[in-house]
C-alpha cells in the first residue's frame, strides 16, 4: 500500500471529507462552545471535520474578534483545578516518577489539547502558524494572552524541531509557487521580480537553501542565500549587482550567507535557523571541496539606533567625539565613510553593557550564538535606503571556522562571551 505523504494527506482529507457530512450543523454554535467539543473527543471523521470548520470559523473573524475569542480560550481551556488538586495530592501522598508524572500531566491547560486536536485536519498546521501571527500582535494590548502563546510555543518547538524539517535547494526548476514566495518572503536584500530571482538561484556560482516542514510542503520556513566567490565580500552591491562577473563554482574558496529570511511570522521565536546554517555547511562541501572559508555578509540592524539613543543620554556613555560623528551622520551622508563610525560599530557589536549580558544586535545574537567570529566591518558596504536607515551602510562578516564553531558558541551560550577578531577587538577597545 502507498504511504507516502501525499496519500496519507489525500487519505486525511477524504475522512474529513466525510466527517463534513457526518457532523451536525456547526455555523450557529458559539465558536467555544465547539471547541469545548472538539476537546471531548468524537469518532475521527467527525473530529477532523469539526477541527477543520472551527479553523475556518476562526480565520473569518476579524480582528477585535478574533482576539476576544483568543482571551475567551484563555479562560476556558486551562488547567482542571480539581483533577490537578488530586494529582498534587496523590504526589505528597506518594512521591515517585509516576506520581510526579501524572501531576505534569494534570498541570497541563486544555488549549493545547485543543490545539492539538485543530492540527490533525489537513491545513490545521498552516492555519495554526497564522493563527499564533495574529495572537503576536495582541500581545501588547492584551499580555495576558502570552499564556496561550506559551503553548502555541511550546507545541511548535515540537512540531517544528529539526528532525521534521527538510532541505531543499531552489533552483529554476522549483515550481512557480514557490518561487513565488521567495520573492514575497525574501526580508533582507529585495528581490526585483523573476529576473532578479533567476540570478539568485539559476547562476552557477549562487545557491539558495530552505527548510520545510511535511504539513507545509510548499510554503518555505526560513532561507538563505549563498554566493559563491574567491574572496570575503566587502559590500553586498557586488553580490547582487546585474553585470557581475560570474565565477565558476570549482574555482570558488569562499561560500558568503548573504540573506537569512524567516518566512513564517507564526514560528518567531522557534529555533532552527541554526540548523540551516550548519546543514547548508555540509551541503556545499560536499558538492564544492575548494571550499575553504565559510563566512556572512550581514546587516547591523540595530546600530543606528542604538547609537542616536546612546548619544542622547542625559549621562552619554559615548565619548563626546563619537557623539559628535553621531550627530554627523545624521545631517551629513557622507560621513558614512568616516573610519570612526568603524569603531562606533565595534564598540557596539563587541563589547556588551555588562558582563555575561551578550550581544546588542540581534543579527550577531544569532551568528554568535551558532558559533560564528565577529570578523571584519565595512563601512558604505550596503548603500540602500534600508542599510542606511539601520545602519548608515554598515555591514559585517561573521567567520564560521569549522574548527571553532562548538567552542565559540559554548562561550556566547554559557557565558554571554562575544567572539571576535582581534583586528575587531582592537578597533572596540581604542573607542572606550
Amino acid at each position: 500500500m502507498d504511504m507516502t505523504p501525499s496519500f496519507l494527506a489525500d487519505l486525511l482529507t477524504r475522512v474529513a471529507v466525510i466527517g463534513r457530512g457526518l457532523s451536525a450543523q456547526t455555523d450557529r454554535t458559539p465558536l467555544a462552545d465547539l471547541c469545548a467539543e472538539l476537546v471531548a473527543g468524537r469518532g475521527e471523521a467527525t473530529s477532523l471535520a469539526l477541527a477543520g470548520s472551527i479553523l475556518d470559523r476562526i480565520a473569518a473573524l476579524d480582528p477585535a474578534q478574533k482576539r476576544a475569542f483568543l482571551i475567551e480560550l484563555l479562560a476556558r481551556f486551562g488547567p482542571d483545578e480539581s483533577r490537578l488538586a488530586e494529582a498534587f495530592a496523590a504526589y505528597q501522598a506518594k512521591p515517585g516518577p509516576a506520581s510526579l508524572r501524572a501531576l505534569h500531566a494534570a498541570s497541563e491547560p486544555a488549549s493545547q489539547e485543543l490545539i492539538r486536536r485543530l492540527n490533525r485536519t489537513p491545513g490545521g498546521t498552516a492555519a495554526l502558524v497564522r493563527l499564533r501571527a495574529e495572537l503576536l500582535t495582541f500581545l501588547k494590548d492584551s499580555p495576558e494572552l502570552a499564556a496561550l502563546d506559551g503553548d502555541f510555543r511550546h507545541l511548535f518547538a515540537s512540531w517544528f524541531n529539526r528532525g521534521f524539517l527538510e532541505l531543499r535547494q531552489i533552483d529554476w526548476s522549483t515550481p512557480a509557487e514557490i518561487l513565488e514566495k521567495i520573492i514575497a518572503y525574501e526580508a533582507v536584500h529585495e528581490i526585483r521580480g523573476w529576473d532578479d530571482l533567476r540570478r539568485r538561484v539559476a547562476a552557477p556560482d549562487r545557491r539558495l537553501y530552505a527548510f520545510f516542514h511535511p504539513a507545509m510542503r510548499h510554503d518555505p520556513l526560513i532561507f538563505v542565500e549563498v554566493a559563491l566567490t574567491d574572496a570575503i565580500p566587502t559590500n553586498i552591491p557586488a553580490i547582487l549587482a546585474e553585470d557581475r562577473p560570474r565565477l565558476r563554482p570549482e574555482a570558488a574558496t569562499t561560500a558568503v550567507f548573504y540573506s537569512i529570511s524567516n518566512c513564517q511570522e507564526g514560528l518567531r521565536g522557534i529555533s532552527f535557523g541554526n540548523f540551516l546554517i550548519k546543514q547548508v555547511v555540509e551541503e556545499l562541501r560536499r558538492d564544492f571541496d575548494t571550499l575553504t572559508t565559510f563566512v556572512t555578509l550581514s546587516p547591523v540592524p540595530g546600530l543606528r539606533r542604538w547609537a542616536e539613543a546612546e548619544a542622547s543620554r542625559e549621562a552619554p556613555r559615548l565619548t563626546a567625539a563619537q557623539a559628535a560623528l553621531v550627530a554627523r551622520l545624521g545631517t551629513t551622508p557622507e560621513a558614512s565613510t568616516d573610519p570612526a563610525l568603524a569603531g562606533l560599530a565595534a564598540r557596539y557589536l563587541a563589547l556588551p553593557d555588562g558582563p555575561g549580558t551578550g550581544a546588542r544586535d540581534p543579527v550577531a545574537r544569532f551568528h554568535l550564538g551558532n558559533g560564528a567570529r565577529l570578523e571584519r566591518i565595512h563601512l558604505g558596504a550596503d548603500p540602500s535606503p534600508n542599510g542606511l536607515k539601520s545602519a548608515w551602510g554598515v555591514m559585517v562578516n561573521y567567520l564560521y571556522d569549522l574548527g571553532s564553531i562548538e567552542k565559540n558558541h559554548e562561550a556566547f551560550a554559557n557565558h554571554g562571551e562575544i567572539i571576535a577578531s582581534p583586528a575587531v577587538q582592537r578597533l572596540a577597545r581604542a573607542t572606550k
